[in-house]
């Protein structure tokens, strides 16, 4: 008897080296060496324990526990039971109370029949895959008869068990996402496969951002989610790494640089930061001068013509002087000589529009107060009917006749007479 408890306890030690049971590896094995206190004899014996253990769930296993006692001169009890297991902490604890009970079947040296069993017991994780077990239960024996010196007499089998079980799982545990953490320990157990992971499960994360370095486009500097763990020093939205302008916020069409006038030009490259609103401008940002005045054509009133700023950039015609156009005595037919200077006043017309003019007709004193008036229309109505041919329009020109009532010289001389038949250019206005 007591060799096989020798080779039995030996078996126990090597066994040790093998894997406890856990979360990750559900099945286990335990065997050990215990004593059993009969109660009915008062009576020690030595036992040998072995059970095959299923993980149920963080707080329960299955155990078909095994147990035989041996009390000189043989065998005295073999038991099965089946027994669930109520763990009290967590399975990572470093001491694991826990209560068992159940039922099982009692073979004795006297009867055999069903039985139960209660106890409680402390569970000590040696390494990540040995555990060791000791367990002290009260099992309620089966009635019987016992003959001693031919004297037969009712007994029941109750006895007191402690043992001490070495633990061992089998199988080498689920590892889900491949990433060498196993999931009872891995808070990360859906990691994308080849992913670089802590001593958790974990994807690293260098920067302590909370973006792992794996979706990272900036694994060494801080950043946000939305930017992809990239920082972004002006806050503009847009991540430094593609900001031109990382020092000051802009916009994402100018690559992260202000456009602060707003004229389509980033400030970088815009050589007249300051364009008023709306204006056109030209490729430095600049805005457009099409008829080189110094007024920008957003200010300029006469874009195509150049012109003084004074005149919000048209020509200023107010100290212009118009031709005089003669006239022969007692005619309203234009002479050669002054179409040319029409031509040219035409000219100036067509190109600017901001003026109206009124041709005034004058004649000598030759002649009928009434005759002389009309004459004076007939020689304005020339010259604007002229100017009308060119091209000018006629709401722009106008005409007045005077008769001989506004003669330029006294009518005392033929040379006086022929200056005062003539059409003067009164009026030159900036239309409103």
């Amino acid at each position: 008897m007591k060799k096989f408890t020798l080779f039995f306890l030996a078996l126990v030690f090597v066994a040790g080296a093998a894997m406890a049971q856990n979360s990750d590896k559900k099945w286990a094995i335990g065997l050990g060496p215990g004593i059993d206190y009969n109660l009915e004899t008062e009576s020690a014996g030595f036992l040998a324990d072995f059970y095959l253990s299923r993980y149920l769930s963080p707080r329960f296993d299955l155990m078909l526990d095994t147990r035989v006692s041996f009390d000189d001169p043989g065998l005295d009890v073999v038991n099965p039971l089946l027994n669930l297991r109520l763990k009290l902490f967590n399975e990572d604890n470093k001491v694991q109370p826990y209560l068992f009970g159940g039922v099982g079947y009692m073979w004795d040296n006297n009867d055999n029949g069903v039985n139960f069993d209660a106890g409680a017991g402390l569970k000590f994780p040696i390494s990540p895959n040995t555990a060791l077990f000791v367990a002290g239960s009260y099992v309620k024996g089966i009635d019987g008869v016992r003959s001693v010196n031919g004297v037969a007499s009712d007994v029941n089998d109750d006895h007191v068990m402690v043992t001490s079980i070495v633990e061992f799982a089998l199988g080498a545990g689920k590892d889900s996402d491949g990433d060498g953490v196993k999931d009872r320990k891995d808070e990360c157990p859906n990691t994308p496969p080849g992913v670089e992971v802590d001593e958790k499960g974990c994807p690293l994360d260098r920067d302590g951002d909370g973006v792992p370095d794996y979706k990272d486009d900036c694994p060494d500097e801080a950043g946000p989610a939305s930017l992809n763990g990239c920082p972004d020093r002006d806050g503009d939205g847009i991540a430094d790494k593609d900001d031109e302008c990382p020092d000051v916020a802009g916009l994402a069409k100018f690559k992260g640089c202000p456009d602060t006038d707003g004229d389509g030009v980033p400030d970088p490259k815009d050589k007249c930061p300051d364009t008023p609103k709306g204006c056109a401008v030209d490729a430095d940002g600049c805005p457009l001068d099409s008829d080189g005045d110094g007024v920008i054509d957003c200010e300029d009133k006469c874009p195509q013509e150049a012109g003084p700023a004074s005149n919000n950039g048209c020509p200023d015609w107010s100290d212009m002087t118009i031709e005089t156009i003669y006239f022969d005595f007692d005619k309203a037919e234009l002479k050669p000589e002054f179409k040319a200077e029409l031509d040219k006043l035409a000219e100036q017309l067509n190109a600017s529009k901001e003026y109206e003019i009124v041709v005034g007709g004058h004649t000598c004193n030759i002649g009928g107060e009434g005759y002389n008036m009309k004459l004076s229309e007939k020689r304005a109505q020339a010259v604007v009917k002229y100017l009308l041919m060119k091209g000018v329009n006629n709401a722009y020109v106008g005409s007045h006749n005077y008769g001989e009532s506004k003669p330029a010289v006294p009518n005392d001389s033929m040379k006086h007479r022929k200056e005062n038949r003539r059409t003067e250019f009164e009026v030159a206005k900036i239309r409103k």
